[in-house]
């Protein structure tokens, strides 16, 4: 079992990502405070964590991800799925600096993708991991999530270009190696 201070500095390490994972996949700041909060809490109460820091990341983003998939499951029994899922998003004024017009852009695009290409991107993409880390926390093959960041980056490369505020539907166009 770890000491609390060992705990809080392996933690530290990785705390910035969880963040930026739960933002990605709950689409709410707020929320995805107390959902890190959460996160924390389970973890600290554990009374084994792996021992080596990739293991112990990866069960960091594990508890985070277990822990909104059962807040996700609870939304649905209390009718609030259509809510919690992100499909009534309300519209943000956009700045006229470019800079800021395009990260408004992306981050537009990224919540309008399915919650598999949200998360996908968002462990991949914002938090680093590999195509076999993600497919560990995702329990599935390694394959599905290089289709799915494929077909992810797609999609957003699709809904920035799209003038219209429409999802964009899966495509099944092989990827190029």
């Amino acid at each position: 079992m770890l000491t609390r201070t060992r705990f809080a500095e392996r933690l530290a390490r990785h705390q910035q990502r969880l963040y930026g994972y739960a933002v990605a996949i709950t689409g709410d700041r707020e929320r995805a405070r107390d959902l890190l909060h959460d996160c924390v809490e389970r973890a600290a109460g554990a009374r084994k964590s792996p021992a080596d820091d990739p293991a112990f990341r990866a069960w960091l983003f594990t508890i985070m991800r277990n822990l909104w998939i059962d807040q996700v499951r609870a939304d649905r029994r209390h009718s609030l799925a259509t809510e919690t899922l992100g499909d009534a998003r309300p519209d943000m004024p956009v700045s006229l600096e470019t800079t800021m017009v395009n990260t408004f852009a992306v981050r537009q695009a990224f919540e309008r993708l399915s919650h598999d290409h949200r998360e996908v991107l968002a462990l991949v993409d914002i938090s680093g991991f590999s195509y076999q880390e993600a497919a560990d926390l995702l329990s599935v093959p390694r394959g599905t999530v290089m289709s799915r960041i494929s077909r992810a980056r797609e999609a957003l490369a699709r809904l920035l270009a799209d003038d219209e505020p429409t999802v964009v539907p899966f495509s099944r166009a092989p990827r190029k190696v």
